[in-house]
């Protein structure tokens, strides 16, 4: 998965305040198919500026962690990225970028960061959080991390803890998060056990989620011991688990490229949430500490749209270095990759994204929509845009 080992070295220290055994990771994976044909299969959306900010997805995750992880970092990525995720983060070391030959879902990325950093000190505790989310306030979201951090180290065993949303909408397009009893842990004013995790639900029942208060989105951030993540893997998974703990013995040694060559491909594909998240909670292993911050996890171009603080021609959203529009009586956002002249006279909530080699034309409402596109060209062949 990566040219050479690095040797092997304790990742974090062993202290009494798990803050300093604190490790980020990143899994920064998908194509993202309803930003097609913005993000693509060689240039994912966690590698592109979607907010107008300046930062592309990935440098802006890693800024947000940088604070708590003081250099502790891991970045599972895929073969076909290394080189971009490098140009965006230079910093990082070798031995902390992990590399997928192909993807296997978070499941076996979070399962094997988990099983590299438990090699490397079983004392660690990880926190997973995706390449491609915008997240604003910093501050809020620090403070929610140091509390999920302190709530993973309570206990004998500790906990695992996802940091839950407070939503703004009745979403059916997000998973929840039930939450239970207060924990009081020190330094974790806001922890709650977790009861469940649902499925996306439909409007009536997101509506009814809201109106108890007791919900919360689930943005797939995850915060735990790693010797209690890779206890649930081995329950629930064990296949899994011991295909990525094969891999991890061998990650800081000479044998790491052959092991991973030959064990990689023949994992299962499965969520984290599944392999984890949700018979730990059954198991009364899982608490949440809730996030006020503003979340958003970029699905598609409507949500570009919402966020951006790109320029606006009248109430049209522009974003691309040099794009040419012309708009009256229009509304919705343009993405524009080439030196085009685009002209919107009359229409309202279109989304334009123009590439060299590809044109999207659809509206806010169809945005979710973009994905079949990418999997109608798929069938029909035309894979050299995707």
């Amino acid at each position: 998965m990566t040219d050479s080992p690095a040797p092997a070295r304790d990742a974090v220290p062993t202290t009494a305040d798990p803050l300093d055994r604190f490790v980020a990771v990143i899994p920064a994976g998908g194509v993202g198919t309803r930003l097609w044909p913005l993000s693509r299969a060689a240039a994912p959306k966690f590698l592109h500026d979607l907010t107008g900010s300046g930062s592309t997805l990935i440098r802006a995750t890693y800024d947000r962690l940088t604070p708590l992880a003081r250099g502790r970092f891991l970045v599972v990525t895929g073969e076909a990225h290394r080189a971009a995720v490098c140009r965006q983060i230079p910093e990082l070391d070798a031995a902390d970028l992990v590399l997928e030959s192909e993807p296997k879902d978070s499941g076996a990325a979070i399962g094997l960061a988990a099983a590299i950093l438990h090699r490397r000190n079983p004392d660690a505790i990880m926190g997973s959080f995706a390449a491609d989310q915008v997240i604003s306030p910093d501050s809020v979201f620090q403070a929610a991390v140091v509390e999920a951090i302190r709530t993973a180290a309570s206990g004998p065993r500790g906990k695992i803890v996802t940091i839950g949303i407070e939503p703004t909408h009745p979403s059916t397009g997000f998973g929840y998060i039930r939450r239970g009893e207060a924990l009081e842990v020190e330094g974790a004013p806001s922890a709650r056990a977790v009861v469940e995790f649902v499925e996306k639900p439909s409007r009536e029942v997101a509506e009814d989620y809201l109106a108890t208060g007791e919900y919360l989105w689930n943005a797939g951030m995850f915060v735990a011991p790693v010797a209690l993540m890779l206890e649930h893997l081995k329950a629930n998974q064990p296949e899994l688990f011991a295909g990525l703990t094969e891999i991890a013995e061998a990650w800081d040694t000479p044998a790491r490229d052959e092991v991973a060559a030959r064990v990689w491909p023949t994992l299962p594909k499965i969520a984290i949430d599944y392999a984890v998240a949700e018979p730990a909670a059954a198991a009364g292993d899982v608490a949440v500490v809730p996030g006020a911050f503003r979340w958003d996890d970029v699905g598609d171009f409507a949500a570009i749209g919402r966020l951006n603080s790109a320029r606006e021609v009248d109430s049209v959203t522009v974003l691309g270095e040099g794009a040419r529009v012309f708009t009256e009586d229009a509304s919705g956002i343009v993405v524009s990759d080439t030196k085009r002249v685009i002209a919107l006279i009359g229409i309202q909530d279109v989304v334009i994204v123009d590439t060299p080699d590809a044109l999207l034309v659809t509206t806010t409402e169809h945005a979710q929509k973009v994905k079949n596109a990418v999997a109608g060209l798929k069938a029909s062949g035309d894979t050299d845009v995707l």
